[in-house]
């Protein structure tokens, strides 16, 4: 928020210049008062002594009214300003894989193991955090996906949704087509100039019906872009399991990523495809995920203006009547 003063005819100010001509001629030509008021005349007429210091209080009187008068028509204001920002946001899709094979604990935070679902959420989080110009939906996935979160620009409430994600909310298995195409259907309305979707997936497309390249050929035509990122280690994870007795110990498993799917996705609609093999590969692929799709940012200046003339018209005119009071009553002076 920016204050300013100003005047909208600031040129009127140039007749103050002449207050002070006009009180030496008034005085040199014995006038009491800056501006002829009926009662000052008749007060000289009457044989007044115009040097007297009556006189001389009436004419300064009746010069700072003058002096109000043209400040007043120079119409003085105050004005607060400020900036805003208009952006031409991106809407943004993300689709998060939530099979059970996310749970394998190849990531670490702060130095211990987390599985790769803890990773993917704070690392999102931090991308929804760096987009406040953006509306961001948000779906996750495993033998089907589910809307976690339409587009919004509310990121308190995709922050709450987010914190909500978990592993086995719906049945498992990877529908990485279906996600693809669940998540298009949700910009397929969009206005926004840019979309795009970034699609995290640990495996390979083996449930819904949807073939990954048949919705990535949909998205393109409709002028969607899509990241896609392969999260996971190369080679084997540690995953816990639970036995018939409810006792969950680590079993390693093979990483099965399909990468070169998701680089025929990425490459149809125009996007990119990253590898992330952990928990810093990742955090940087959603930094550059955010650099490459930059928002367009315009600003707009706000100015409000309080006219401030009155502040100097209502005084000129109490000063007017005053001298005109005065010279009427008791500094009225006659021989």
């Amino acid at each position: 928020m920016t204050e300013s003063f100003q005047f909208v005819c600031p040129q009127v100010l140039w007749l103050l210049l002449c207050l002070p001509l006009l009180a030496l001629w008034r005085g040199r030509s014995g006038q009491p008062a800056a501006l002829p008021m009926p009662s000052t005349d008749d007060a000289i007429h009457a044989g007044a002594r115009p040097r007297s210091k009556v006189g001389r209080f009436l004419a300064f009187l009746g010069l700072l009214a003058l002096g109000l008068l043209i400040t007043a028509l120079a119409r003085p204001r105050h004005g607060q300003g400020s900036t805003e920002a208009e952006a031409s946001g991106i809407d943004i899709m993300l689709a998060l894989d939530v099979s059970g094979s996310m749970e394998a604990l190849d990531f670490t935070l702060e130095g211990k193991p987390v599985n790769r679902v803890a990773v993917v959420k704070k690392a999102v989080g931090q991308f929804i955090s760096e987009r406040p110009n953006d509306r961001i939906g948000m779906l996750a996935f495993a033998a089907r996906p589910y809307l976690v979160s339409p587009l919004t620009l509310d990121q308190e409430f995709l922050a709450k949704r987010l914190a909500g994600v978990s592993i086995g909310q719906v049945e498992d298995g990877t529908a990485i087509g279906s996600a693809i195409a669940s998540a298009v259907n949700h910009l397929r309305n969009s206005t926004a100039k840019s979309r795009i979707i970034i699609l995290l997936t640990d495996g390979v497309n083996n449930a819904g019906a949807v073939n990954p390249l048949t919705a990535a050929e949909a998205a393109k035509a409709l002028g969607i872009k899509i990241y896609t990122i392969g999260a996971g280690t190369r080679g084997e994870a540690p995953i816990p399991v639970r036995d018939g007795f409810g006792r969950t110990h680590l079993q390693t498993m093979k990483v099965d990523i399909d990468e070169e799917m998701l680089q025929q996705v990425a490459a149809v609609t125009g996007g990119q495809e990253f590898r992330a093999t952990d928990t810093d590969s990742l955090k940087n692929i959603y930094e550059s995920i955010n650099k490459l799709e930059t928002t367009t940012r315009k600003l707009k200046k706000y100015q409000r203006y309080d006219e401030l003339y009155l502040y100097f018209l209502g005084p000129a005119l109490a000063l007017l009547l005053l001298e005109q009071v005065l010279s009427q009553t008791r500094f009225r002076r006659l021989p």
